[in-house]
């Protein structure tokens, strides 16, 4: 089974799976086919997390986000008053750090991959060279970045045809593209980041001043790190360590909420507790979190359960407009990311989300290369202390740093479960291990880390059917802003209690887009569910 946002790359995936290959090898052909299909979020000008749970019960975390270039520094988008410079750091060749999408994703198939990084990359080749048919959605999307995309003659010349916009139904070939994906698929990501590809880069970036140089590209790794681990009602949950947020944000509040009685989805009675556990964790996200290369980040402490115990006492004492304590917000990416899981007739499991940032990235394409540059610098702190585009204040220890990498809230989480749980929700002895549950991620910025909290509650203490749970209306709160965000399916009478408590509320249009897949522990058969909010599908076979 593969679910992702976009038809054509769930297909390659599927197609993958069907030729012998495990869901690794699904997986970064998914990844590559993205990167054609999707160019609003899928990449191979930007980075990302994938993680991975084998059949045989080993995980891995591959870490190949963006990372500042060596000539990155502190104050880098300040102008001489010390005040950020409009669209630095979101537009343009300045804005974008070392991508990581090609080392990672050779990684992964080098590491846990069958069939190799030609066979993976073929059905990508092919909807570049080939083309494909444009969704409504994406001629809708590309008409409205027309005037990012339109500052630089290769971006407009490939994703606007210079002005004759794509219409849904024409065909779009990309052979620039093409050609960069197939010396991938010949050389390696060597090719990328030491061979032709890397000097075109270098080449783009100096004609535009951007700070990315061979020697930037030369250096990138892809770093294998140990998932994070947690427990709640007889489930294991593992999901993304740092440089990421998600995980612990994750974790944290599961502990918060594990013996509490949640009642009903969407109901008054659970929004309150949910909402009050977010607070709190995204709290602790702003004041504690960064690269942990970089900066001291206290895990364990954040995800123990006796630190739950403290800050579920506090929640339960305290008032709906009772102030949550202060940190110092960090900032969280654009939501313009994707996310796509992946589970395999083994029962090997891949969850990976991975971004541009913003959509399109900075909108920069590599002459003659074809694809798209991030915008990754600006979920970097460009003055501490100040607002960031988001209206997010941003925390030192997300600083600028050269070869650091911008905190994140990607979230791609794998849920295991204990066959025998007792029926309080402990694993029983004996139990013979965990087995795979649920595989799942978005997009959305700093909305990511509820998205996916909330779907995972919805199928494991609210017990919906997978589609269910991803189909149901979302809320969301980050501490600060001091408001919650709620979807229009919240009913009226629920946000009015929610008035009434003394929150803040604004509706929303949509919240994420959760690409999910669940097993059924009894039948071993594998539930697919794309979120309706987007332009995914889920399929199998």
């Amino acid at each position: 089974m593969v679910a992702s946002s976009e038809s054509h790359a769930t297909d390659a995936g599927v197609d993958i799976l069907r030729a012998g290959g495990n869901a690794v090898d699904a997986a970064v052909a998914v990844g590559f086919a993205l990167a054609v299909t999707h160019p609003f979020a899928g990449n191979i000008g930007g980075g990302g997390f994938m993680l991975i749970r084998l059949a045989s019960g080993e995980t891995a975390f591959v870490d190949y986000r963006e990372e500042a270039p060596g000539r990155a520094s502190h104050n880098m988008y300040l102008d001489a008053q010390g005040n950020p410079i409009k669209d630095e750091s979101v537009v343009g060749a300045l804005a974008s750090g070392v991508p990581g999408t090609v080392a990672g994703l050779a990684l992964a198939e080098q590491r846990y991959g069958k069939l190799g990084l030609a066979r993976v990359m073929a059905p990508a080749i092919h909807l570049a060279a080939d083309g494909f048919a444009v969704s409504y959605a994406l001629a809708q999307d590309l008409h409205s970045e027309s005037i990012k995309l339109g500052k630089f003659d290769a971006s407009r010349h490939i994703f606007l045809r210079d002005g004759n916009y794509y219409q849904a139904g024409e065909i779009f070939k990309q052979p620039e593209l093409a050609r960069t994906l197939q010396e991938i698929a010949d050389h390696g990501p060597d090719a990328f980041y030491r061979g032709p590809i890397a000097h075109e880069i270098a080449a783009s970036m100096e004609k535009n001043h951007g700070l990315i140089d061979l020697g930037d590209l030369a250096a990138y790794q892809a770093k294998i790190r140990e998932p994070l681990v947690g427990h709640f009602r007889g489930y294991t949950i593992v999901s993304a360590p740092p440089p990421s947020s998600g995980g612990v944000g994750l974790v944290e509040m599961l502990n918060i909420l594990e013996p509490l009685d949640l009642g009903a989805p969407d109901a008054y009675a659970s929004m309150h507790l949910i909402i009050e556990a977010q607070r709190r964790a995204y709290a602790d996200r702003a004041q504690f979190l960064g690269d942990a290369d970089f900066v001291t980040v206290p895990v364990a402490s954040l995800t123990s359960k006796d630190y739950a115990v403290k800050l579920r006492e506090e929640l339960l004492a305290a008032k709906p407009d009772a102030p949550v304590r202060a940190g110092n917000p960090a900032p969280a990416e654009n939501g313009n990311t994707t996310h796509y899981s992946v589970v395999d007739a083994d029962g090997n499991a891949v969850s990976n989300t991975y971004t541009l940032n913003g959509g399109y990235g900075s909108g920069l394409t590599i002459e003659g290369a074809g694809f798209l540059m991030n915008d990754e610098m600006d979920d970097f702190a460009s003055k501490p202390g100040s607002p960031n585009m988001f209206g997010l204040i941003q925390g030192e220890a997300n600083s600028i740093a050269p070869r650091k990498r911008p905190l994140s809230s990607m979230t791609p989480t794998i849920v295991l479960e204990d066959p025998k749980a007792a029926s309080d929700g402990a694993p029983a002895a004996g139990s013979g291990g965990p087995q795979l549950r649920l595989v799942l991620g978005s997009p959305g910025g700093g909305t990511i880390i509820n998205t996916v909290l909330e779907v995972l509650l919805n199928v494991t203490a609210f017990h919906l059917k997978v589609q269910q749970a991803v189909d149901a209306p979302r809320f969301h709160d980050q501490w600060m802003p001091d408001k919650i965000f709620i979807e229009p399916g919240i009913s009226e009478d629920t946000a009015a209690r929610l008035r009434d408590a003394g929150y803040t509320l604004q509706r929303v249009g949509g919240i994420g887009d959760c690409e999910a897949i669940a097993v059924d522990s009894q039948t071993g058969w594998r539930f697919g569910a794309s979120d309706p909010r987007g332009d995914g599908k889920a399929a199998g076979y």
